[in-house]
């Protein structure tokens, strides 16, 4: 799966968490928080993205995450199986 097809679904977790954002803000720069995001859609949004894909990741993998490029490089990791869990 590429990071495109990632990004793609971590895109469609935030729009049903967060339906009252425009699929137009929804940009991989962008953090959960500046599209208001409050800590459990954060939480939401991490949960329902690992459950899309299918995996189990720890929640301290997420720590240092600022921005959905960054969700989707700790998702992609694990996915590729490059991941030292």
């Amino acid at each position: 799966m590429t990071s495109d097809q990632i990004f793609a679904v971590v895109k469609r977790v935030v729009l049903t968490v967060l339906p009252d954002v425009s699929p137009e803000e929804i940009q991989p720069q962008r953090s959960l928080a500046e599209l208001g995001a409050n800590s459990i859609d954060r939480l939401d949004v991490t949960m329902g993205a690992l459950e899309a894909l299918h995996l189990h990741v720890s929640m301290v993998e997420f720590a240092g995450v600022s921005n959905l490029q960054g969700l989707v490089s700790v998702l992609e990791r694990h996915l590729t199986g490059n991941s030292q869990t």
